[in-house]
């Protein structure tokens, strides 16, 4: 698990075929205290298990399903990839919960500079759509971000000049393709309410979109 706050950039260093997958060797731009061998990080939002630590140097195994799902197969060695480690009981919830479990690739469709700040705005992946609202939390390239507004097809967010600076966002340009994770929380809700009262045998819950309507939680 993680929270979608990025510690650090890491270099691709080397990329080759492994297993039907790839194997990527990662150079971090920050220290990696107290290393453990299979420990997960976050590799521009996908979750990967690192191995054959060395100081800031790691591999990770890369499987079909993370290529054909995520923008990791398109990145040449040389590109930079946004890193966190996973998260700590002790740590602080700075972004929101995020699994490294990617939906879906987006499109930058603009960017636009606002003073320091740039407000990008990207296309909604397939079946992501729903899980969009406005203010709502979601992660890009394995950044915590806030949903300034969206529609059907599109979606906006406001990066400040400190996130430019450290994630790859800065040299983020139109046309680009970057991995999303909708938030977690909404997935586990829309599942519960789409389960029938008998599933399973047992009586349910009894909170589906009537019962929210009638109690003043849905309008």
């Amino acid at each position: 698990m993680f929270t979608g706050i990025i510690q650090g950039q890491g270099r691709l260093l080397e990329k080759r075929p492994s297993g039907g997958g790839m194997l990527f060797v990662i150079e971090a731009d920050f220290d990696l205290p107290d290393p453990q061998e299979g420990e997960s990080i976050a590799c521009n939002g996908v979750c990967l298990t690192a191995k054959e630590i060395k100081g800031r140097r790691f591999a990770v195994d890369v499987s079909p399903e993370s290529l054909t799902r995520t923008n990791l197969g398109d990145k040449a060695t040389g590109s930079f990839l946004n890193l966190e480690r996973a998260l700590r009981l002790s740590d602080r919830l700075g972004g929101h919960l995020v699994s490294g479990h990617v939906d879906g690739v987006a499109r930058v469709l603009a960017r636009q500079p606002e003073g320091d700040f740039v407000r990008f705005l990207f296309s909604i992946p397939p079946g992501c759509g729903r899980y969009l609202i406005e203010k709502g939390s979601i992660t890009i390239d394995g950044i915590s971000l806030t949903v300034n507004g969206c529609d059907a097809s599109t979606f906006s967010v406001a990066i400040i000049p400190h996130t430019l600076e450290i994630t790859s966002l800065g040299a983020l340009s139109q046309g680009a393709e970057v991995n999303i994770e909708v938030d977690l929380i909404g997935k586990y809700v829309e599942k519960l309410l789409s389960v029938p009262k008998d599933a399973g045998g047992g009586a349910g819950s009894g909170i589906n979109p009537a019962f929210l309507a009638e109690n003043g939680f849905l309008k």
